[in-house]
């Protein structure tokens, strides 16, 4: 991301009997869910980039600059 700011978004994680979940209040459909801590962070990192990427692409106002 070389020249380019980064943003932080709070990241609400749920522990449920079998796995975990995430999802990101800011960016209403940013979710993930993974057999483990571990695996929900680095699952929602990629979901917020890929989000992002989709709301640049259908024209909303520069996120994330």
């Amino acid at each position: 991301m070389s020249g380019e700011s980064k943003m932080r978004y709070l990241v609400v994680l749920e522990h449920g009997e079998t796995s975990w979940g995430a999802h990101v209040p800011d960016l209403p459909g940013c979710i993930a869910a993974g057999e483990n801590q571990e695996e929900v962070l680095r699952l929602i990192r990629d979901a917020i980039e890929f989000h992002i990427e989709g709301l640049r692409e259908a024209g909303e106002p520069k996120l994330g600059r």
